[in-house]
């Protein structure tokens, strides 16, 4: 797969000093546009970005411009409600890195997505209650009539054994790309309401860190968008 430079900073992640293969880069406007053009069966469309990079805020614009050409039919479906528990975090020693790839439930996450896939009536799935820091079961339904599922996650194209097995479930896949020093910037607004050393540990300890994961190993996506 060719290379090219997705920028000309320095920093290790979106397009400040990265090289990825080929992906095609689109204006975030037209983006619902792409996806439009997929057909009418059902198609899962992974939305793929670090922490902090704006993929539910993405998510969220790309269903209602969608849902605004014909009603219902875009639904979101987040990575989010595959967070492992807390006790099963704690019992395996992964509390302090929640949000790392080992802290999801990722067979539970591919059997989701291949139900959803292949679903002909409504399908529950769950959210994650941020507050609460835990996963709401069925806290959302996918319509039947729903025909495009925005998938969002970071690690959707990620390598590593079980995720990787994700990709081939995507009928297209799109990486939102954002510089580091914004990254740090809307992770730290996130954790404000924490003490100022236990934000700084999350962002630079466990946030950004899994950030550089979709760098060093993912896999392109199709589309890659800058915001």
């Amino acid at each position: 797969m060719a290379e090219f430079w997705l920028g000309d900073s320095n920093g290790p992640m979106g397009d400040v000093g990265a090289f990825m293969g080929s992906e095609l880069r689109v204006d975030r406007a037209d983006l619902a546009g792409h996806i439009g053009q997929l057909g009418d069966e059902r198609v899962l469309v992974a939305l793929v970005g670090a922490p902090g990079s704006g993929k539910s805020h993405l998510a969220a614009e790309l269903a209602e411009a969608l849902n605004a050409r014909m009603p219902g039919r875009a639904a979101i479906l987040p990575m989010d409600g595959f967070h492992r528990d807390n006790d099963w975090l704690e019992a395996q020693g992964l509390r302090a890195v929640k949000g790392n790839p080992d802290t999801f439930d990722v067979a539970g996450f591919a059997a989701c997505l291949s139900a959803v896939k292949a679903a002909t009536g409504d399908c529950p799935v769950p959210t994650f209650d941020r507050e609460a820091d835990a996963v709401v079961p069925a806290g959302a339904v996918i319509p039947a009539a729903a025909q495009v599922i925005l998938v969002e996650g970071n690690y959707l194209l990620l390598t590593r054994p079980g995720w990787r097995d994700l990709a081939p479930l995507f009928d297209l896949s799109v990486r939102l790309a954002v510089p580091e020093a914004e990254l740090r910037r809307r992770l730290m607004a996130r954790w404000a309401d924490l003490p100022l050393a236990e934000a700084t540990r999350r962002t630079e300890e466990n946030d950004l860190p899994n950030g550089r994961l979709l760098i060093s190993e993912n896999r392109a996506a199709d589309l890659v968008i800058f915001g």
